[in-house]
């Protein structure tokens, strides 16, 4: 533990030594205040947060890769990464160190958003469960795109390729279970590919769990997805120590 609590105090500290935490924060924080009130807030005439997380998805294909793209890459294109790995640490330690100081970075970003649950408790008396779920769901999410993430930051040594890579990975995992793919791949493909690409997709996922149903199966797949992603990522730095 004691390796893994360096990693993540260095790297947590570190989002935050530099103005480029500041101007992700800025950014995210635009967009998620924007895309709700853009998309017709007022109009709806109804107290809650469905807006917000209906653009999270969007917003996180782009955000949370671009968070994400660091993690690695930059360690092995300015070759720390090789003092990093001669460190009494193991990689294991490292990749989840970095991992979740990265969570924890963007968990801080969401909890930021606080005035848009104040304003809608303000107008009306919205459901503070789905107001909870939907944040569960998002703090899920994240975590997902995150291992995503981490997994081609491990890959490449190019920032640039490792958030394109990963914003095309989230996008799919997005885009494969909105109704329109769905109902295309099932009339068009073969219906049990529409149910594979369902299963595979976080959209459906996050949309149960933001409407308040919390199933084990939905907690199960962002758990053993991030935990696939992140194994994934060892097994590569594990490879590029012993070459």
């Amino acid at each position: 533990m004691n390796g893994f609590c360096a990693v993540f105090k260095r790297e947590l500290k570190g989002y935050f030594s530099t103005p480029v935490a500041y101007v992700f924060l800025v950014i995210f924080l635009f967009f998620a205040g924007y895309l709700p009130f853009r998309d017709g807030f007022f109009e709806m005439r109804q107290a809650d947060l469905t807006l917000f997380f209906k653009a999270l998805p969007l917003l996180f294909i782009f955000m949370v890769p671009a968070a994400a793209m660091r993690l690695w890459a930059e360690e092995r294109k300015t070759g720390s990464i090789e003092l990093l790995l001669t460190l009494p640490i193991t990689i294991p330690q490292a990749v989840l160190g970095k991992f979740f100081a990265a969570w924890a970075f963007l968990t801080i970003a969401q909890l930021l958003t606080f005035p848009l649950p104040a304003t809608v408790a303000y107008l009306g008396s919205p459901d503070p469960g789905l107001i909870a779920a939907g944040y569960l769901g998002a703090f899920l999410m994240a975590g997902g795109f995150l291992a995503i993430g981490s997994f081609f930051s491990a890959l490449t040594k190019n920032q640039v390729i490792s958030f394109i890579l990963s914003v095309a990975a989230c996008g799919i995992l997005i885009y494969a279970g909105m109704p329109s793919t769905l109902e295309y791949l099932s009339a068009s493909v073969s219906p049990a590919l529409g149910k594979i690409m369902e299963a595979l997709s976080f959209q459906a996922r996050f949309d149960a769990i933001q409407r308040g149903v919390i199933a084990a199966r939905d907690l199960a797949y962002f758990l053993i997805l991030i935990a696939a992603w992140i194994y994934a990522s060892t097994l590569v730095l594990e490879e590029r120590k012993a070459n």
